[in-house]
């Protein structure tokens, strides 16, 4: 086939955007702009996340994979925002007192906005309860009556005193109360003058064993009668806590049912009440600052430790008054809809929620108070996205996620507790039910090595939507991407993009797709290329932004980008790395590799040389042998062998040694694009026919013969180009490139005049035979019916020089076993 027939036109090497595509001016006329917060090219992925949030059976969690920048944050939020409007708003999460286990604050689910409405009722009730309480106490029946049960009291003391008093006196004796309690002495002739001891020393051993006889009577009656005290005390005091739970009731019972009638609807709220009710009545007395100043201090504390107090921190009253309030851990009374929460930092309180503790004269003390939310709570009856590699990274968060979503419970625990590394008494709040749809979003490894390894991970996240990062180049898809850059110019406030600037856009999607026929939706790569573009409208004084601000754009990050690949061009332009752009060798090519630098990737050719000799049939690939080549790198050249026998050696052995080596290569080679460049320089050496140094080589072979599609054929023929242009183009030299990679062709415009002019070619070449013509100005030959190539092909040559190698192996082998002719012709 002649090589003009293979060489391609310079149309054939981009795809333009054709203007009658774009049917505006600028991004301005672009109406309908709410399809901009459409998915573009995602129909798998927005199917997989409406069936996923549709779905309400358990397990079906939802795993958004795809690369990074492909816009998954972006549009997932939006369809959950958008769904999450028209959903059922939550309930409200609050924790309360347990009064009966102090260390396990109970759980309150309320309906959105009553949680606030209950905290700030049960605030007013305490300052209510606390004026009720005041008033009565301050009223003057509640003092009367409080003074006749203490009076009650002191007539019974006073009575019994009496009595007392009476029986002594009635035996002589006057009582005398003493530090130590009732003493008793005789008086004279039964008068109330104490005996003098003068007196009583007069007096008969008789008189006096009768005066200590009725001392020791009276005393028996005293003791007996301080033994009833307790008991009268405390006859008085169930008589004062029995009026006082009278006055208590009387007092709260009317605020209480108010509230239970109001929150008649939430049966856990009328019976938390209840238990609040029963509790006060029991410890109003420490809401009272006027009965608190009574108290001796080591009371107040045994009270404040039968509230339930953790430790000294607060204050009594304060202390107490927290007692009853409620802590609204999630409050709903501004939402609209079902909660779209986005964890930017899930650690394991940030997620699950924490008890806080306050530090105070060396202690840590806390309360149901100090309970804080996290994101679950805040998510709960709504959607909760998380990036899976700070999910897996954070310590004990995914294990505590997966927890929650098998059990269907929120608990809030300490990692210290839960391991046993701390034995700080802490809370432990009721498990909260939870009923969330849990988004995890990452890169395809990530899913790829869960769903494998993970024997949890498949039945907790049965959906998985796949994101792309290209979609075909047709009209209606580009319609769609315009209305995305009309959307985010608007949004962002860029300038206005005019047709022409779109057009570059598109095409530049293309390139970096590396398919003429697709282009790429990486919403990172679009929104940075608009903004730069911006930037450069912005700076030259534009009042929109046109093609050239785009190519501006390009150019710059290019050059951002590209030091590395600047630094290896130089070392090819001054003969450091040796790359041969004319002349003719012998088993020598140009091969042509790229080189991936993040989000940066360029073209470097490659020496690749070929040496051969007499052997078994072995191709030897240097780099595998040192341990620098790949695994597909070493398949390619493999293959190499499959063809040659295949080809040339269906009567004979393929008697050949070959060895083959990316020359000047000081790192990993891996990828068979090279392959067909390897083949080129094997033949070239068998046959001992020199090959163009003018042209470079990319490609894969199979055992056919047949040239295969690689990638980063563009970056390919542009950094052989740009050594070519260097040294200066003769006209001569190009590329030669598989026929199936035309599709992708989207080459920079100085390649395109350099073709269009004849300065620079690119051949596209389907089979081995139509490369090596191109190669070596020989023409490649047909095999006969017996598969005889004809001797002036340059297939003839190969095919005759691997039958001298079988026929010299051969006789080599013969001498080797020590067979020589005698005269007769027969075995010496």
């Amino acid at each position: 086939m002649p090589d003009s027939e293979l060489k391609l036109k310079p149309h054939q090497l981009y795809q333009k955007c054709q203007f009658e595509e774009l049917e505006f001016n600028t991004t301005d006329d672009i109406q309908d702009l709410e399809r901009s917060d459409r998915f573009i090219g995602q129909p798998r992925a927005e199917q997989a996340l409406d069936f996923g949030v549709e779905i309400e059976s358990d397990g079906y969690n939802i795993f958004a994979l795809g690369e990074q920048g492909a816009g998954k944050h972006t549009f997932i939020r939006d369809l959950l925002e958008r769904r999450a409007k028209k959903e059922e708003t939550p309930e409200d999460i609050c924790y309360v007192t347990n009064f009966e286990k102090q260390h396990a604050p109970k759980l309150l689910t309320l309906k959105a906005g009553k949680g606030k409405e209950l905290a700030e009722d049960m605030e007013r009730l305490i300052e209510d309860v606390r004026n009720a309480m005041q008033g009565a106490l301050e009223n003057e029946e509640y003092q009367t009556r409080a003074q006749s049960i203490m009076e009650e009291m002191q007539e019974k003391q006073k009575q019994a005193f009496e009595e007392l008093r009476q029986k002594a006196r009635e035996r002589g004796l006057e009582p005398i109360p003493t530090p130590s309690g009732m003493a008793f002495t005789a008086t004279k002739d039964e008068g109330r003058e104490p005996l003098s001891s003068e007196d009583y020393a007069k007096m008969s051993d008789e008189d006096k064993k009768r005066i200590e006889e009725k001392v020791e009577e009276m005393q028996k009656e005293a003791q007996r009668i301080a033994q009833n005290m307790p008991k009268w005390q405390r006859e008085i005091r169930e008589k004062q806590k029995a009026f006082n739970r009278e006055v208590t009731e009387f007092a709260i019972d009317p605020l209480i049912d108010e509230l239970k009638q109001k929150y008649v609807d939430h049966q856990s709220v009328c019976d938390y009440l209840q238990a609040a009710r029963d509790d006060l009545i029991e410890n109003v007395r420490a809401l009272l600052p006027q009965l608190q100043q009574q108290e001796p201090q080591q009371q107040m504390q045994q009270i404040a430790q039968a509230q339930g107090g953790m430790g000294p921190g607060w204050g009594a009253i304060e202390q107490a008054e927290r007692r009853y309030h409620v802590n609204v851990l999630v409050d709903h009374s501004k939402s609209e809809g079902a909660p779209v929460i986005y964890e930017m930092n899930p650690t394991y309180q940030n997620l699950f929620g924490r008890v806080e503790h306050l530090a105070q004269m060396g202690a840590l003390i806390t309360d149901f108070t100090m309970i804080r939310a996290g994101s679950l709570h805040r998510a709960n009856g709504g959607y909760l996205i998380l990036d899976v590699i700070k999910v897996l990274t954070e310590p004990f968060v995914w294990d505590g996620l997966k927890r929650t979503l098998r059990s269907g419970e929120l608990k809030i625990e300490s990692i210290g507790q839960m391991y046993s590394l701390i034995s700080t008494v802490s809370l432990e709040p009721e498990a909260l039910p939870v009923k969330v749809k849990v988004v995890l979003i990452g890169i395809p490894l990530f899913y790829y090595l869960l769903r494998h390894y993970d024997p949890d991970f498949g039945p907790l996240f049965k959906v998985q939507a796949d994101f792309a990062l290209q979609m075909d180049r047709n009209r209606e898809n580009l319609s769609e991407f315009v209305h995305l850059i009309a959307g985010a110019v608007q949004k962002e406030k860029l300038l206005p993009f005019n047709r022409e600037a779109v057009a570059r856009i598109i095409e530049r999607g293309s390139r970096l797709t590396g398919d003429a026929q697709k282009i790429s939706i990486h919403m990172e790569e679009v929104s940075k290329l608009l903004n730069e573009a911006d930037y450069w409208a912005r700076k030259a004084g534009g009042s929109a932004v046109e093609a050239e601000h785009v190519q501006k754009a390009i150019d710059s990050w290019i050059y951002r980008s590209d030091r590395l690949r600047e630094r290896m061009q130089e070392q090819i332009e001054r003969d450091i790395v040796m790359i041969d752009t004319e002349g003719s060798h012998v088993g020598q090519v140009n091969g042509l590799s790229v080189i991936s630098l993040g989000d940066f990737a360029f073209g470097r050719p490659s020496r690749i040389t070929a040496r051969i000799r007499i052997g078994k049939g072995e191709v030897v690939d240097i780099e595998r042998e040192v341990a620098m080549g790949g695994p597909i790198h070493s398949k390619g050249v493999l293959i190499l062998s499959g063809f040659l026998g295949g080809r040339y050696a269906l009567e004979n052995p393929l008697s050949l040694s070959a060895s083959l080596v990316f020359e000047q290569s000081y790192g990993g080679i891996e990828g068979d694009s090279a392959s067909s460049a390897e083949l080129y320089a094997l033949l070239s050496a068998i046959a001992d026919v020199p090959v163009k140094q003018s042209l470079a080589i990319t490609g894969s072979v199979n055992q056919h013969g047949r040239v295969q599609p690689i990638g980063g054929v563009n970056e390919k023929i542009e950094g052989f180009f740009d050594i070519c242009r260097f040294r200066g183009l003769t006209g001569e030299q190009g590329v030669l490139i598989p026929d199936s990679n035309i599709q992708h062709l989207m080459l920079k415009s100085d390649v395109i005049d350099a073709v269009e002019a004849g300065e620079f070619h690119i051949f596209a070449v389907k089979t081995i035979d139509e490369g090596i013509e191109i190669l070596s100005g020989m023409a490649a030959g047909q095999a006969d019916e017996a598969g005889v190539y004809p001797e002036d092909t340059f297939n003839g040559k190969v095919q005759k020089r691997l039958k001298e190698f079988a026929d010299k192996r051969q006789r080599f082998a013969k001498e080797a076993a020590g067979f020589k002719e005698d005269e007769t012709g027969g075995p010496e």
